[in-house]
């Protein structure tokens, strides 16, 4: 009896342990979320599944604990993938396999099947993706199939639902027969070339059409995408679009949701005072605490709800392993892998994010390096600080098209100086603290995929923006006391926020800024958000965070505090160039390892920062700029 047959259910059954292997990129984590509800991470490219997942169902009065085991090609132990995936099926704790194929690639997947037929006789054949197979004339006869693998075979859509009843209703079948002796972890698979053929004879008899029509029609369009002249290009111009609609879509909401919450605080503030409160715990509280968490949701939400969803179609359509094709060769140069630019990616919307997704390279030296440089890459958190300075010093602050391009041109300039810097920091830490040569990178391009924009919505919306701005809110509400409270407690004839400005104003203004904005900096640690409100609060000298009415206000305020266009160009490259957020210094010591590198981490970005705001304030001065 398997592990799992111990356990009861909600039905009192025993739960079937069933466990879903296959090729990367088949559809194995649409299956696992259409039959467990569970929102688990999919995307259109290789390698999405990097550690197992589980989920519990009850369907047809039976218990189902399903596994989502990570993508591999094969059980032969090669890459982590298939350690795991291998250690699982061959150590006995699943009841049940189901081997997930492509039916646009089968020939390519029966290889896996074969080998886990050799590992347990209860094994059912889940070919998935069956209406691309038919959109691409390729036909898939599954009673044939299932004749010449000796085990049941059942076709499926698993993004359409379509199949699923037939594949519980096949194991069934399977869990009904009984068990025989399982193969242990001394497995060793057949011959490769034995494998193969016998795929190649299976795939004859089986499949009809090639498809051949729509993978020269993908492959032109390939050439395009991933070409030397016009791949890194399209890319960035996808990126500036990206960033535009961004930019140019988030302005409106961000307004009304900033009104809805203040008039939010109103009414927070009339009950806390109508309880009798005193007026040091409203002003802590609503004006502290409520008033950054206000702030936060206000400026982060819109540009989140619109950036992510977009990102998330181009990960769905299948751009993204473009992409890394396209950067392959500018990390490899760099003694770093190749999917560092599908991490790169992520950070893009959070860096904790993106370290996280480091998971997917196979390199423990690969992978560290990019955790270290993943902060090099603005987060969303960062975006509202740099397009406010572009707005008002480098674009202007009146609206019209022209100007929301502009901009977005500009910010994607700011994003690609944080690539650059990720390769030479990468390069650099190949070089010195962790040497080594580029592993091997092969990335199977995965199909063009036509959205599906309800998925994408609600993917994007709970996975990242809720996800992302649930954290960043957690760590927002404590910042606002701690903020409060150093801009109302005085020492002598001035406020502690004061005093510290002052102390750091001379470091501050060797870099380009002032104590004002160095200050903000260091207290935007929990969320980026809240550095542009502490500027604003510290030059009014106000007692909690305000909001200016206009951009145009806003520059009169900070050129009355000595601003000038090398004050905001500083600030802008030192928002791009500092450390990551507590939330992402907590990601990278969980996923490194350590505090050692979340300190180094934080030391990185901050130091080559700080050093070329530096070099530009010194150039400022030397050319009489001020």
């Amino acid at each position: 009896m398997s592990k799992g047959a111990g356990t009861k259910g909600k039905t009192g059954q025993p739960t079937q342990v069933v466990a879903l292997m296959g090729n990367p990129n088949v559809g194995k984590s649409t299956l696992f979320n259409r039959l467990t509800g569970l929102q688990q991470h999919t995307g259109n490219w290789p390698g999405k599944t990097v550690e197992v997942a589980r989920g519990r169902c009850t369907i047809g009065g039976r218990n189902w604990e399903l596994v989502d085991l990570p993508g591999t090609y094969a059980l032969l132990s090669h890459s982590p993938e298939e350690e795991v995936a291998r250690a699982f099926v061959a150590g006995g704790e699943a009841d049940a396999l189901v081997v997930v194929c492509d039916a646009t690639s089968l020939e390519r997947n029966l290889n896996l099947a074969l080998q886990a037929m050799e590992l347990t006789d209860r094994v059912v054949i889940c070919v998935n993706l069956m209406d691309e197979a038919q959109h691409k004339g390729v036909r898939v006869d599954i009673d044939a199939l299932s004749q010449e693998l000796g085990v049941p075979v059942v076709g499926a859509a698993a993004r359409q639902g379509k199949g699923l009843h037939q594949l519980l209703a096949a194991l069934d079948g399977v869990l009904a027969q009984p068990a025989a002796a399982q193969e242990t972890g001394g497995y060793q698979p057949r011959d490769p070339a034995e494998a193969y053929a016998r795929a190649s004879q299976i795939a004859a008899k089986c499949i009809q059409g090639t498809g051949k029509a729509a993978w020269e029609k993908q492959l032109r369009l390939d050439r395009v995408l991933t070409s030397r002249k016009a791949g890194i290009p399209l890319m960035l111009a996808l990126l500036a679009t990206a960033l535009w609609i961004t930019i140019a879509g988030a302005n409106a909401p961000s307004a009304l949701l900033m009104e809805a919450l203040l008039w939010l605080q109103d009414q927070l503030g009339t009950l806390l005072l109508s309880m009798g409160a005193p007026a040091w715990l409203h002003g802590a509280l609503v004006l502290g605490a409520f008033r950054v968490l206000a702030w936060v949701v206000a400026v982060m939400l819109p540009p989140m709800a619109i950036f992510f969803p977009l990102f998330t179609l181009l990960e769905d359509v299948g751009y993204l392993p473009r992409v890394a094709f396209n950067l392959d060769r500018c990390f490899c140069r760099c003694h770093a892998c190749g999917k560092q630019a599908l991490t790169m990616c992520m950070g893009l919307g959070c860096n904790a994010a993106g370290v996280t997704g480091c998971r997917i390279i196979d390199s423990p030296r690969e992978r560290l390096i990019a955790i270290l440089t993943n902060s090099f890459v603005p987060c969303n958190g960062r975006f509202p600080t740099m397009i406010s300075l572009i707005a008002m010093f480098f674009v202007g602050a009146g609206g019209g098209w022209g100007r929301s391009l502009l901009g977005a041109l500009l910010l994607t300039g700011v994003v690609v100086l944080g690539i650059g810097c990720t390769l030479l920091v990468s390069w650099l830490l190949s070089k010195t603290l962790l040497r080594g040569v580029p592993s091997s990178f092969t990335l199977e391009m995965p199909p063009f995929r036509p959205p599906q924009v309800g998925q994408v919505l609600l993917r994007s919306i709970l996975d990242r923006t809720l996800f992302v701005l649930g954290r960043a809110a957690a760590v927002a509400a404590p910042a606002g006391l701690v903020i409060w409270c150093l801009a109302n407690i005085t020492l002598g004839d001035a406020t502690l926020l004061a005093h510290l400005s002052g102390l750091l104003d001379p470091v501050g203004r060797f870099m380009g800024l002032d104590g004002v904005i160095l200050l903000a900096f260091i207290l935007g640690l929990p969320a980026n958000e809240i550095v542009m409100p502490i500027i604003i609060m510290a030059y009014l000298q106000a007692g909690s965070i305000v909001e200016m009415e206009s951009l145009g206000a806003l520059r009169q305020l900070f050129t009355a505090n000595g601003w000038t266009a090398t004050t905001a160009l500083c600030t802008l490259l030192f928002s791009l160039l500092h450390w990551p957020c507590s939330t992402t210094l907590l990601t990278i010591r969980k996923e490194a390892g350590g505090w050692k590198w979340a300190a180094l981490a934080a030391l990185l970005p901050t130091a080559l920062g700080a050093c070329l705001c530096a070099a530009i304030a010194a150039l400022s001065r030397a050319l009489g700029w001020g």
